[in-house]
């Protein structure tokens, strides 16, 4: 058996949240995934299926892989977590196979190609492994809920560059009732080819990564001004 893996006694859960959505983000730090990522998103859509698709295996597995963790010999962790992972995503598979049988058409061979996202597999390593099973499974919903917001804003702008539209074959995904999701935001529009093809998938992707270190920046610069103003209003006072 191995050794109890003993977690902080005070779990910081609004950092987990800020990691995953922000500060350690798959898609724009840790840049894992990157093949699905740039792959699927031609629009919003698409995004979606493989983003929630991710994001049940990653809160899944986090969830078992915490569970069995004092079980697991530590030289058979990485065998283990793959099989764990790999069961996950088969289910996930045949579930989208048999209930949105377009949308896995769509979505192909990127389904099945979730056990060999390392975001993944990182996860179960360096935090599922390591943590009891409630911050496993915040940790894993943050992380996936980064990982989609990525597919989500990258499908929206290759979709409105490349059509004109917001949400074009929505009806894939949530039923011939939700035809009415689809917005034409540029009529008469004739299309940029390049947003659709796969380097336009790279340069949007660059984009989104040059606006988080924009942000960052800005975030970082501010907490250096005010912090360095706390010592003139004290001597002031």
């Amino acid at each position: 058996m191995t050794e109890e893996v003993k977690k902080s006694p005070n779990t910081n859960y609004p950092q987990l949240i800020a990691n995953g959505l922000w500060h350690n983000n798959p898609g724009l730090v840790q840049l894992l995934g990157l093949c699905p990522l740039l792959a699927v998103t031609g629009n919003v859509v698409n995004g979606i299926g493989l983003g929630l698709a991710t994001l049940f295996t990653l809160v899944i597995s986090n969830a078992s892989i915490s569970f069995s963790r004092h079980w697991v010999r530590k030289e058979i962790r990485i065998p283990f977590y793959v099989l764990v992972i790999a069961s996950n995503v088969t289910v996930i598979d045949l579930l989208m196979s048999a209930w949105l049988p377009h949308l896995h058409m769509v979505l192909g061979i990127f389904i099945p190609l979730i056990v060999t996202n390392c975001a993944i597999i990182g996860r179960a390593e360096a935090f599922a492994s390591r943590n009891s099973m409630l911050p496993a499974i915040v940790d894993g919903l943050m992380m996936g809920l980064g990982f989609l917001f990525v597919l989500v804003v990258l499908g929206a702008m290759r979709e409105l560059l490349g059509n004109g539209t917001l949400f074009a074959n929505a009806a894939v995904m949530f039923g011939e009732g939700a035809k009415f999701l689809t917005v034409q935001v540029i009529d008469d529009y004739k299309g940029f080819l390049l947003a659709v093809l796969p380097p336009g998938a790279f340069l949007g992707l660059g984009f989104l990564i040059a606006f988080k270190n924009i942000v960052d920046r800005w975030l970082e610069k501010k907490n250096k001004s005010s912090v360095s103003a706390i010592p003139v209003a004290v001597e002031n006072s």
